[in-house]
C-alpha cells in the first residue's frame, strides 16, 4: 500500500510539474471579411452624394466607410481606390476587395465591396438603398474594369 501511495505521489507531482500544452491560437481573419460584413451591415441604407456615414453613402464613400470599419485607411473617390489598391485579377477576387466600374465616364467613377459569389454590395445612384450587384451579367458585369485589395 505504501508503495502505491508513493508511486501515486511521484505522479501527480510529475503532472504539475510538466507544462500544459499551449492553446491553439485561432488564425486571425482575414480583414476582407470583416470589410464584406461591414458593407452587408449598411445593406438598404439611402444613397446621399458625398455621403460616408451611416445616414446615407455615395458609392466611394460606402468603401470608405466598410474599409475603416476594419481598421484601414483608403483614398475617398473611386478613382483615387482604384489607383491606391493593389491589382488583383477578377479570378481571384476575394470578399472585402473593391470592384471598379466606368459607369458614365471614361475614368473609373463607380465602386463597390466584393461580397463573394459573384455578388458586390455598393451605392447605385440617387433614389436607391445600398444594395448588391451583380458581377456575372448585365449593366455591372459589361461596365466591370478592374479589381483592387489594400491588405
Amino acid at each position: 500500500m505504501r508503495a502505491a501511495l508513493a508511486l501515486l505521489a511521484a505522479l501527480l507531482l510529475a503532472a504539475c510539474a510538466s507544462e500544459p500544452a499551449a492553446p491553439a491560437v485561432p488564425p486571425l481573419a482575414a480583414p476582407g471579411a470583416a470589410i464584406a460584413a461591414a458593407a452587408a451591415a449598411l445593406l438598404g441604407t439611402p444613397y446621399h452624394f458625398g455621403g460616408a456615414d451611416a445616414a446615407g453613402f455615395d458609392c466611394s464613400g460606402l468603401a470608405l466607410y466598410a474599409y475603416a470599419r476594419a481598421g484601414l485607411a483608403i483614398p475617398r473617390t473611386a478613382a483615387e481606390q482604384r489607383r491606391a489598391a493593389h491589382p488583383v485579377s477578377l479570378a481571384q477576387l476575394a470578399p472585402g476587395d473593391l470592384v471598379f466600374f466606368r459607369m458614365h465616364a471614361r475614368h473609373v467613377d463607380h465602386v463597390g465591396v466584393y461580397a463573394g459569389g459573384g455578388r458586390f454590395i455598393h451605392a447605385p445612384r440617387a433614389g436607391f438603398a445600398v444594395t448588391y450587384g451583380d458581377l456575372a451579367s448585365g449593366y455591372y458585369a459589361r461596365r466591370l474594369v478592374s479589381a483592387g485589395r489594400f491588405w
